[in-house]
Parts: C-alpha cells; sequence; structure tokens
C-alpha cells in the first residue's frame, strides 16, 4: 500500500468520554489528568485503581465506608481555555443537576457529588467529583468484540432496558443529548444502565439547549445544520431516539451501523444523504424481523416524524411472542418489558423468578453459532467452500466486507486482492517500497485507516485480523471516493488500482492506470476463480 493513497486527516467534533471504561487486556490506558494519591478519600470513599479518562476528567475506581464499589469522576477546568472552561463547568453543572433528581433502575446513579478543598493537593483543588455506581463494561467493549452479522449476548435485553432507562428520562422532561454505546455500561450482573449525563438537558416546551458536542457517529441529521446561540444547541428527545435506532442497529448486527463507511464523516454525510431523500435506508440483512420496524421508525429522517414515534410501544411489540402482543401496549406504558420471560430466554438470562431472587444474569453470553448467538448470513459474494483462502482468514475478510455497505466490495473481492497482494503470506515484505504484511500495507497508511479497525488498544500491519479489517475500510472509502468522482462501471478493477496506487490517480487516468494493469488483471483473474 502506497503513501499516495493515505486519506485526508478530517477533523470531527470533540465529543466527551464514557465515565467508566475498564480497560481491556493489554489495551493502554489514556493519559491521566489528575494524579490521585493511593487511597485518597471523597465523600467518604476511598479512591484505587485508575480506569480511564475522558476530555474533561478522569475516572478512578473507589470503595465505600462497607465495602461497596463505586467510581469517582473528577471534573477540573484547569489547564483549559476559557471557552472550554465554560464549556466543561456546563457539562459538570449539567451532570449535577440530572444526577441529584434520576432514580431509576437502568439510570447510572451519582452516590455522591462533592468539590474537592484541598490545598495541600494543588491538582486536585477546586475540581469536582462525582461518585457513581461502578460498572464492569460498557456496551462499546461488547462491541468491539462482536462479529459482524450477529446479535451480541444479550442483545434484546439490554435494549429493552436502555429503552426503559430512556423512557423514564423523556418522560420526566430530560433530554440525553451524546447515547452512544459508550455512555451504555453493564453491571457485573449484567444489566444495562445509561450513563455520562454530562450533556443531559431539561426539556423547555419541546426542546432544551447543550453544548455543541456530541458522538458523529449517533447524533441526528439536523445536528450537523443547527445553529449554536448564546445558550448552545437546541436538543431534543427525537435526536436521544435517533441515537437508539443506531444503537439498535449494531447491537442486533454485531456493531454494524446502519449508514456505514469506511469513517466517521463518510457515516454521518450517508446519513445526511437519506435524511435529504437522497438515498435509502439500508438497513443490514442480519438485523431481525421484529426490529426493523423498530429501527426503521427511530431512524425516520424527520425529528418531527421520530418525535412522534412511543419507543417502549415498539420494543414491547418486537420482543413479545405472537400471544404477547395483546398485553404490550399496557405494559409499554411503564417504559418496562413486555413479556420479559421472552427477552430472558433468548438473552440465556435466568427465568423472572430467579432474577427477582437475585441470581446472576451471566455478563458473557452463549458463543456465536448457538441457538441464542446465530452466526452471520451469508453475505452475497461469500468465498467458496472448496476455493484455496486459508480457511484461517475467511472469516476476517467476511467481517471487513460485511462492514461496507458498497455492493462491490464482497468477500471474493478482498480475497482476490490479499491473493493478488501477499499470496495470504502475513511474513510477506517488500522493503523496497516499504510494504509488509498479508495485505501490504506501508505502515504510515496503515495508521490512518487502523483507527476503524474492530477492537480498540494498538493494532500491527503485520497482525492478519487488523490488516484485513483496515483494508476493507479502505476499500470502502476508496469505492466512495471513485463513485463520488462519477465512476460506475468496473469498480472491482478500478478499486484495485486505486489501492495500489490512489484514488486521484485513478481519476487522473480516466481508469487503470497502464502500470498497475498487470496487477488489476491478476485480481480479476482470482475474483473469477472465485466465482465473483
Amino acid at each position: 500500500m502506497r503513501p499516495a493513497g493515505q486519506p485526508p486527516v478530517e477533523p470531527v467534533p470533540v465529543e466527551p468520554a464514557s465515565e467508566q471504561r475498564v480497560p481491556e487486556k493489554d489495551q493502554p490506558l489514556p493519559e491521566r489528568q489528575f494524579e490521585v494519591p493511593a487511597g485518597y478519600r471523597l465523600a467518604g470513599y476511598r479512591t484505587g485503581a485508575y480506569l480511564g479518562a475522558g476530555a474533561w476528567g478522569s475516572v478512578y475506581a473507589a470503595e465505600g465506608p462497607d465495602g461497596t464499589p463505586a467510581a469517582v469522576k473528577l471534573l477540573s477546568p484547569a489547564r483549559l481555555s476559557p471557552g472550554q472552561r465554560r464549556t466543561m463547568t456546563e457539562v459538570a453543572r449539567s451532570e449535577m443537576r440530572f444526577s441529584r433528581r434520576a432514580d431509576h433502575p437502568h439510570l447510572i446513579r451519582t452516590l455522591a457529588v462533592t468539590v474537592v478543598d484541598d490545598p495541600a493537593h494543588p491538582g486536585l483543588d477546586g475540581a469536582v467529583a462525582l461518585v457513581m455506581e461502578r460498572a464492569a463494561r460498557s456496551l462499546q467493549d461488547v462491541l468491539a468484540a462482536a462479529r459482524p452479522g450477529a446479535p451480541v449476548p444479550g442483545a434484546e435485553r439490554v435494549l429493552t432496558e436502555v429503552c426503559a432507562g430512556l423512557t423514564h428520562m423523556h418522560r420526566g422532561g430530560w433530554v440525553h443529548g451524546d447515547l452512544k454505546p459508550a455512555n451504555i455500561l453493564l453491571m457485573p450482573d449484567g444489566t444495562a444502565k445509561i450513563a455520562d449525563f454530562g450533556l443531559t438537558a431539561e426539556l423547555e416546551g419541546t426542546h432544551a439547549y447543550a453544548p455543541p458536542l456530541g458522538s458523529p457517529d449517533h447524533v441526528p441529521p439536523e445536528w450537523w445544520s443547527e445553529r449554536t446561540g448564546a445558550r448552545g444547541v437546541a436538543v431534543r428527545p427525537s435526536a436521544d431516539i435517533w441515537a437508539f435506532g443506531v444503537i439498535a442497529h449494531q447491537v442486533l448486527t454485531g456493531g454494524l451501523h446502519p449508514f456505514l463507511g469506511a469513517t466517521a464523516r463518510a457515516r454521518s454525510l450517508a446519513a445526511q444523504a437519506y435524511a435529504r431523500g437522497a438515498a435509502p435506508l439500508r438497513l443490514d440483512e442480519a438485523l431481525p424481523g421484529p426490529w426493523r420496524a423498530v429501527v426503521t421508525a427511530c431512524l425516520a429522517p424527520g425529528r418531527e416524524e421520530r418525535a412522534r414515534t412511543d419507543l417502549a410501544a415498539l420494543v414491547a411489540r418486537a420482543v413479545a411472542r405472537p400471544a404477547c402482543r395483546r398485553g404490550a401496549a399496557l405494559r409499554a406504558a411503564t417504559g418496562l418489558l413486555a413479556c420479559a420471560a421472552t427477552v430472558l430466554v433468548l438473552t440465556g438470562a435466568p427465568e423472572p423468578e430467579a432474577a427477582e431472587q437475585g441470581a446472576a444474569v451471566p455478563a458473557a453470553g452463549p458463543a456465536a453459532g448457538s441457538a441464542a448467538h446465530p452466526a452471520a448470513p451469508p453475505l452475497p459474494g461469500a468465498i467458496p467452500a472448496g476455493s484455496d483462502v486459508p480457511v484461517a482468514y475467511r472469516g476476517m475478510i467476511e467481517d471487513a466486507a460485511r462492514r461496507c455497505p458498497e455492493p462491490e466490495i464482497t468477500p471474493v473481492l478482498l480475497a482476490a486482492m490479499l491473493k493478488a497482494e501477499s499470496g495470504f503470506d502475513p511474513n510477506a515484505a517488500r522493503p523496497e517500497t516499504g510494504e509488509y504484511g498479508i495485505a501490504m500495507w506501508t505502515p504510515a497508511v496503515f495508521d490512518a485507516w487502523a483507527k476503524a479497525a474492530a477492537h480498540d488498544g494498538p493494532k500491527s500491519y503485520l497482525e492478519p485480523g487488523d490488516a484485513i479489517a483496515a483494508m476493507g475500510n479502505y476499500v470502502c472509502w476508496l469505492d466512495q471516493q471513485l463513485k463520488h468522482r462519477g465512476f460506475t462501471r468496473d469498480l472491482p478493477a478500478l478499486v484495485t488500482a486505486a489501492y495500489r496506487t490512489s484514488d486521484k490517480t485513478v481519476a487522473a487516468a480516466e481508469g487503470v492506470p497502464e502500470r498497475v494493469r498487470p496487477h488489476v488483471d491478476k485480481v480479476l483473474r482470482y475474483l473469477a476463480d472465485y466465482g465473483g
């Protein structure tokens, strides 16, 4: 992969990170913003291990006087610009204001709020400390480990519990404003709880105001055109409904975004094109039938239509068995599960009687391919069973193809490209051009595309899983760029040529450049051999 193909760096809005994040093994933690002495006491809680950092503060494990596990989130305006300080102050006030009033089993509880008064520790003096329930992991962690095309373990339970918490917020006159997988926490018993209320705002009629922050992958199309006034950006419950629809699609398809693209910016542009009527809504075929109506309603292009959506009733119908549906609407009125036994059986959790007696719900669900966690449906252009594609790489290739919405980017195309690049050799190397690994990555170009690979933490161009995932992201982006440039025919050949050169080089040549024609022809022969 030549440096000429390196994409431009796209700016994205700053977003506050989740409150708590338990890092995976060997995953480096973000740089901490506070140095908290071991055993430091805050509001009667003793702090422990450092858990992570967000845009505005750091999070530490803690224990109460009786040993109750907790997490302490420290916010401080130190070392911020005046504008950042104002934003951070508003985020902290919003979090404290909502936390004092929130009371629901599917919202993270704030146990104490205090301002640190300790001149002996200047780095901590004046910081705001929020002591919260401690979670085991976030939904983002679960999605990072998921296989595309199959629901995550306990998918329906997670969604119904998030729906219950969100419905409670909306009926109380609040908008979350930053609903995303990183802000949905899973407790040790598997219970899902919404967290991070820094952008949560109280409604003033039909809308509220919040700082102009958010996650590009989960904000509605109108967010990009909202004007920022003196009080911030107008936010509405319809924005949370949109975010829920995106999350439901991700949870039920193993992390696939309904508006797929190689970058967050590309996905946001796809959502905006859909909202304008310039593109259809293309839900993944792996999305279960009963949930398609839920996701479609949540992703209605107009916020007025979303505002009329009864999310609790939609979710109740999706999880209810036919015999239960007559009573689903009544149960939905409370924002709780309809036909809860159905959901618990589907997710592998205990029966309601066991749950009421305090039985623990397993944090990990059944393995992929089991009845409760079915294997991903076959993709168009699937790799033939008798082909020479190594079995160890087939799942990686299929996952990479599934993450791209462009029909040309099939498993067999990626397999043909990999065969032509390296012969499926993960140790392949061309030192003279600086290309290495199964996908022949130039390290600098790999670094630009590995950020969107399937898992968090360090990634290596010599690791086949990382190299293939990044290849899928880059090839998908190239396909989209070529289409934007007006190319509609021979896209497999053009994408292959662009991977060897760049989309700009292909555009300048108005097709496959002659110097890479032999390589492209080789890929097309392999593609034909695989039935593509």
